[in-house]
């Protein structure tokens, strides 16, 4: 037997191994990207839950979602659109408007009680920034009467900034908590 016709099987397996560690590097690189952005989206969410706590009443919870929440979690627009049975309120940087319940219906169809999705606009729920809006995140709110549900709308400028399901469960609880304290001033 000559010795041209031998196999080596150690220079393939090593080159296979170091594929292998190069593809682990990179989705550990990926992984711990996630794990930073979703701890510092966590911070962002408490320090605008933190905020609203502090509300004194209805308007001025109103005005730290709506404008305070911008700069807290670095976006570009926030709506706030509350339903009850023959009027519906859109509350935004501009005050508050009267709009038919179905429209708020039409900014948020179907019973997700999140959607996150870019967008050539965004929903009139932003008001006269809603041509400037890429991508929302809408979160549906459950309160008690006199308004029964509401829609919580979170705007940026950035196409994909709201992109996949990493984020629901903390926009779940920031909504929660929009939900729980505008019932408590709304019921007082």
């Amino acid at each position: 037997m000559s010795d041209n016709k031998v196999i080596d099987f150690q220079t393939e397996a090593i080159g296979r191994l170091r594929t292998a560690v190069a593809r682990l590097g990179e989705q550990n690189e990926a992984l711990l990207a996630y794990a930073r952005g979703h701890a510092g989206a966590a911070a962002q969410i408490h320090a605008a839950v933190l905020s609203a706590l502090e509300a004194e009443g209805f308007e001025h919870l109103a005005h730290v979602i709506t404008q305070d929440w911008v700069d807290i979690l670095g976006l570009d627009a926030i709506g706030l659109a509350l339903v009850g049975a023959q009027q519906g309120l859109r509350l935004g940087a501009t005050g508050l408007q009267l709009v038919d319940p179905a429209q708020v219906a039409d900014w948020f169809p179907g019973s997700e009680l999140v959607a996150l999705r870019s967008a050539d606009a965004g929903s009139a729920i932003f008001g006269p920034a809603a041509p400037l809006i890429r991508s929302e995140a809408l979160v549906r709110l459950s309160l008690g009467a006199p308004l029964p549900e509401g829609l919580l709308a979170l705007g940026s400028r950035h196409p994909h900034n709201f992109d996949g399901v990493g984020g629901s469960e903390l926009l779940l609880f920031l909504g929660g908590v929009a939900s729980r304290l505008l019932t408590r001033f709304l019921s007082a």
